[in-house]
């Protein structure tokens, strides 16, 4: 497809060069018979006083000529007979230009005899400067007074001359100027049509040149403007323009086809879509409902076996306080009349299962609390905050002192919850798979239970009895599960509410992937990280 479209890439660069090389010629002939006409001119107006001129250049050399022949006369000094000759050869080498014989004509006839003057005063003087060399001074007086008798009337018919050539010269620089002013006219004129000429030459060599790409301009404009109900440009010329002309057809036709397909595709598409969203918005409730209601409820039992085993160590009005605060968080827990809660509520509910836990586990368990004063109406689902406490408690407690702390910081964009613990840290390829969502590569946990020692012996002594040793607290990897299925379980099994439990429910509900985090703390242990955007 490309060898049979590619043609000469040369070929509006050579009709531009074309134009240019033209234009260039027009305007170099333009000059030249402008500068030749104007040389013309110049040479007839020079020519008009160029033998005035050369008559008084003659007048000169004979006045210099008659001068020095004075003083050799009169003092005979070898510089006054140098002087003469070298005049008396500039003279005769001027008569040259003067007319050499007689004629009809009254100019010439007077140059003629301006000549045969000149000649007799060369003749008298050579006579004069002979004669006075060789002492004759008889000869030499009678031959420089024929000398000066003949320069005054040269003179005076060189002037007579001067005058005639002054007449005519005149008569010819009149007409001259009025030949130049003739031509003068003429060079405008004729410099106004070539350039008349030149400007239209390129007017239509880029105007035939640039006219294909205004059009494609202008459609280009219309297809940029979502108009492509254009006509096609259907060139067939072999150049660049042509090629760009038949390659935007196709791209029209092509876009046009493809816009019937978009929107076959989209009417498809908004039909599926319709039918998703419905699909989906039940899916996400039930999913929600569901991993909202997989509460242990083995939880209860043991922990009304821990008030057991309380109210037989202890008087009444404590287990009573026990009771009453076992009872709040089953009703927060159970009694559940919407899915979401406000970060107030399930506070509320951190504190009633702190108490329980320290009436467990007592001194072991330090537990800090670092939330700012006034009221945190920020939703998010119930049981998320209680699963991650747990879940720190259960790894602080490695048969030392445990300690989780919980903290709330707050910006004007999110609300950050965090849940640390002091425990053994977080597996890296546990983390992955935790928060990439793979549930089946997580191991089961039942959580932990208030009283599980309770429930398999009645007659336990004291919350002392839980095993102390690390041996007994079970690795990270056991407790960050995600829910198991409880069929196929015993009693302690259960169904747990691990912290895939808890991602899910806040990706859910949250609409994002980011809203959960685990970091590893600098001094050893865990920290959960809940960012809870405000304006939700």
């Amino acid at each position: 497809m490309r060898a049979r479209l590619q043609v000469p890439a040369a070929s509006i660069r050579l009709r531009i060069m074309a134009c240019v090389i033209a234009a260039i010629a027009v305007m170099g002939a333009c000059l030249i018979v402008t500068v030749k006409l104007n040389q013309q001119s110049m040479e007839r107006i020079g020519s008009s006083y160029r033998t005035n001129a050369e008559l008084t250049e003659i007048s000169t050399h004979l006045a210099d000529t008659e001068r020095a022949l004075e003083a050799y006369m009169e003092y005979r000094t070898f510089e006054s007979i140098d002087s003469y000759y070298h005049f008396l050869s500039l003279s005769e080498s001027a008569l040259d230009r003067l007319h050499e014989s007689p004629s009809t004509d009254s100019l010439l006839q007077k140059e003629y005899i301006v000549r045969q003057l000149t000649g007799s005063f060369f003749a008298h003087s050579l006579n004069a400067v002979t004669a006075q060399r060789a002492n004759d001074s008889w000869r030499s007086e009678d031959c420089y007074r024929r000398s000066l008798s003949c320069y005054a009337l040269l003179q005076s018919e060189i002037e007579e001359l001067s005058m005639m050539l002054m007449r005519r010269n005149a008569a010819a620089y009149a007409q001259n100027q009025e030949i130049f002013k003739r031509l003068t006219r003429e060079s405008i004129l004729f410099t106004f049509i070539f350039f008349s000429l030149v400007l239209l030459l390129l007017y239509l060599s880029v105007t035939m040149i640039t006219r294909p790409l205004s059009d494609i301009s202008s459609v280009a404009l219309r297809v940029a403007n979502m108009d492509f109900d254009i006509p096609l440009f259907n060139n067939q010329a072999q150049d660049e323009i042509g090629n760009i002309c038949r390659a935007f057809d196709r791209m029209i036709v092509s876009i046009r086809e493809y816009i019937d397909k978009i929107w076959e595709k989209a009417a498809k598409e908004n039909e599926l879509k319709e039918r998703e969203l419905e699909m989906r918005e039940l899916y996400s409730g039930a999913q929600l409902r569901a991993l909202q209601n997989q509460i242990n409820p083995h939880f209860l039992f043991n922990t009304l076996n821990t008030g057991a085993q309380l109210a037989m160590m202890e008087g009444a009005d404590r287990t009573c306080y026990f009771i009453e605060q076992v009872a709040d968080f089953f009703r927060y827990n159970i009694q559940q009349k919407g899915q979401a809660a406000t970060i107030d509520e399930e506070l509320a509910l951190i504190d009633n299962f702190i108490y329980i836990m320290k009436v467990r586990f007592g001194e072991r368990l330090e537990f800090i609390k670092n939330v700012p004063e006034g009221p945190h109406p920020q939703r998010l689902p119930r049981m998320t905050l209680q699963p991650l406490v747990e879940d720190c408690l259960k790894h602080g407690l490695r048969g030392a002192k445990g300690k989780v702390t919980l903290s709330l910081e707050q910006d004007t964009y999110f609300s950050y919850i965090r849940v640390s613990d002091n425990g053994r840290g977080f597996p890296p390829e546990l983390r992955s798979c935790i928060l990439g969502g793979d549930s089946s590569a997580a191991p089961q946990d039942g959580g932990i239970h208030l009283a599980e020692a309770a429930a398999s012996s009645a007659g336990a002594a004291s919350p002392s009895a839980v095993p102390a040793s690390p041996s007994a607290v079970p690795a990270r990897p056991a407790a960050a599960s995600a829910p198991a299925s409880s069929a196929g379980t015993g009693s302690e099994g259960g169904t747990g509410t691990g912290l895939q439990n808890v991602i899910s429910r806040l990706r859910l509900y949250f609409h994002s992937t980011d809203v959960f985090d685990i970091l590893d703390n600098a001094d050893g242990g865990t920290t959960f990280l809940i960012r809870i955007p405000n304006n939700v």
